[in-house]
């Protein structure tokens, strides 16, 4: 089974974050130009939430709030499910179905040490069930 470890190692470390007095404009605009659809918002060197383009929609838009002038501690999301990099992809997608959530952080002694999203397990248990499939073709078709 692949882990977050792997998957880490795979798409890489980097976590984009930002502040829970940030305004809302400026988180989106990181959102942007990173290419992500959310941020781990940290205070202090804590996670203390998540903001996604799904909060802005709901909190921001429908509500006919200002993203100018709207602070990120306003929408964000502050139930925060974690992982370590010892969990499995499997778990990873059970936990964020369940929760119905997108993106988990990924904790290791303590500090924040990646984001993975649900793309990022899909694409991990599709390349896993290919593999799988693979080696039963070929025992199979003999070639073991």
């Amino acid at each position: 089974m692949i882990t977050v470890k792997q998957i880490l190692e795979e798409k890489g470390h980097q976590v984009w974050t930002v502040s829970p007095d940030s305004t809302v404009y400026d988180a989106l605009k990181i959102m942007a130009e990173k290419g992500v659809g959310a941020l781990i918002v940290v205070e202090d060197d804590q996670v203390v939430g998540v903001i996604s383009e799904r909060d802005y929609a709901r909190k921001v838009v429908l509500k006919g709030k200002s993203s100018l002038e709207t602070p990120v501690r306003e929408i964000m999301s502050t139930q925060v499910y974690f992982v370590n990099p010892e969990c499995t992809a499997e778990e990873c997608m059970a936990l964020m179905t369940e929760k119905r959530i997108r993106h988990l952080p990924v904790i290791e002694n303590d500090k924040l040490t990646g984001v993975i999203s649900i793309g990022d397990v899909v694409k991990s248990i599709i390349v896993s069930q290919k593999i799988t499939i693979e080696h039963l073709q070929n025992y199979i078709m003999g070639k073991y």
